[in-house]
């Protein structure tokens, strides 16, 4: 057996192992590369080069973008965006049948883009919507299903972290730019799933309409969140149009929620400490996976497990839509267990290599990646805005399984049809030259 072969097994045992035992997943990332590395390197050199590797992996200008939209996100969910988007979505759909399942996708969808957030937008909306559609007749259990799956969305509209880290661990084929232009498309289209079945439950439970808004109430909401929909203008328009990068527009972002923040009166000055700690406390989270991630990630690169894997894959299974497939429902089943950012710096390495020698686009490949992750972040036993949305609503997670099952068949369906449809991801990017 080769010393490439026993490194893997020795890599995936340990951390599997580690996950199962309950270890938090970045020191389960960090243990399991050290122990790994030591089969081939000294103990104090090995640990001197995962603790480099651990710096390095976070010395990008890019990555700046990460606490910036975070503290950005933490500005707008405590800045009263929220309660002004989902007044503007209740006015625009909140008549029709089932009309606040749509308002909460809705709302979602516009909340989860301006903060980057699948958690903010899960708590804010979640908090807001949960009580309005009790008191309209729609089963708990059913608010906190729609709730969950869409605030999802946010993580591939942009602005999004996550496209950030997937275009540092794609080395540098895949661009930020591109990568935010791609996932309009794909994240309107999830949205627009889960409408579809929030429309279908409706119709068969026999949900009532809500009342008729007037257009004068309309332009009335419209024009009290406009500023909010700004934002996302400003932002993703900037990056695009090569004003700024992302980083700069991250920066940007905090003037911006800060401004509308304190213009909303929903901020205060006493309030900034909290806020400013809270951010710090979710970067510091994230960056110590990111961290230990990029150090297992360069242990692929060591131990040439991207090439294993590809000749592995390509030797393995001929049909190249046999080969997607098995992608897809490993990262899929990769999701139910991990957090996308270790699981985007992990696994990028690993698939995209694959997936580029068969004629994939790496930022189809990212906004793949990002989605399939998304579900896992709806299911159990590790899925994060399955909890936030189960707490939001004050119910258990068993009570939300059964009803959250079409909302993520939907989901998967959208994916295979951004798996096999690439204009649905590189159309936009096409169009504006990305």
């Amino acid at each position: 057996m080769s010393i490439e072969l026993i490194s893997i097994i020795v890599l995936f045992i340990s951390f599997f192992g580690l996950l199962a035992y309950g270890v938090p997943v970045a020191y389960a990332i960090g243990i399991s590369t050290v122990i790994t590395l030591l089969i081939n390197i000294p103990f104090f050199p090995g640990i001197t080069t995962v603790s480099q590797r651990m710096t390095i992996g976070i010395d990008s200008f890019a990555l700046l973008a990460i606490p910036f939209f975070i503290l950005a996100g933490e500005l707008m969910n405590r800045g009263g965006i929220a309660n002004r988007l989902v007044n503007f979505a209740k006015s625009a759909v909140g008549s029709l049948p089932g009309g606040l399942a749509y308002v909460n996708v809705l709302a979602s969808m516009l909340f989860g883009a301006i903060s980057g957030s699948a958690v903010a937008a899960a708590s804010a909306i979640g908090s807001v919507m949960t009580d309005r559609m009790k008191d309209e007749g729609y089963p708990v259990p059913f608010s906190a299903a729609v709730n969950i799956t869409s605030s999802t969305t946010g993580l591939l509209i942009p602005p999004s972290n996550v496209l950030i880290v997937y275009a540092l661990a794609s080395g540098g084929t895949a661009s930020v730019a591109a990568l935010f232009i791609a996932g309009y498309l794909p994240g309107f289209l999830v949205g627009l799933s889960l409408i579809l079945v929030a429309a279908y439950i409706a119709f068969k439970k026999k949900i009532k309409r809500g009342d008729r808004v007037k257009l004068s109430q309309l332009w009335n909401d419209f024009r009290k969140s406009f500023f909010s929909l700004l934002m996302l203008v400003i932002i993703v328009g900037g990056i695009v149009q090569g004003i700024f990068t992302a980083t700069e527009a991250a920066a940007i972002a905090i003037v911006y929620a800060g401004i509308l923040g304190f213009a909303y009166k929903s901020i205060k000055v006493k309030d900034l400490p909290s806020i400013l700690l809270d951010s710090a406390k979710t970067t510091a989270i994230v960056m110590f996976l990111i961290c230990t991630s990029m150090a297992m990630s360069w242990l692929f690169s060591f131990e040439s497990i991207p090439q294993l894997m590809t000749g592995f894959l390509l030797d393995t299974v001929s049909n190249p839509i046999a080969i997607f497939l098995l992608i897809n429902l490993t990262l899929l089943v990769v999701g139910t267990f991990m957090d996308m950012t270790p699981a985007v710096l992990i696994f990028t390495p690993i698939f995209l290599p694959v997936v580029t020698q068969l004629g994939m686009d790496p930022v189809h490949f990212g906004i793949i990646m990002v989605l399939n992750l998304c579900i896992g972040l709806c299911t159990p036993p590790v899925g994060t805005i399955l909890f936030v949305g189960a707490g939001v609503a004050k119910i258990s997670v068993s009570e939300i399984i059964k009803p959250l099952i079409p909302f993520l068949l939907a989901m998967i369906a959208t994916l295979i049809l951004v798996t096999f449809i690439p204009s649905i991801s590189l159309w936009l990017p096409k169009l504006f030259g990305l």
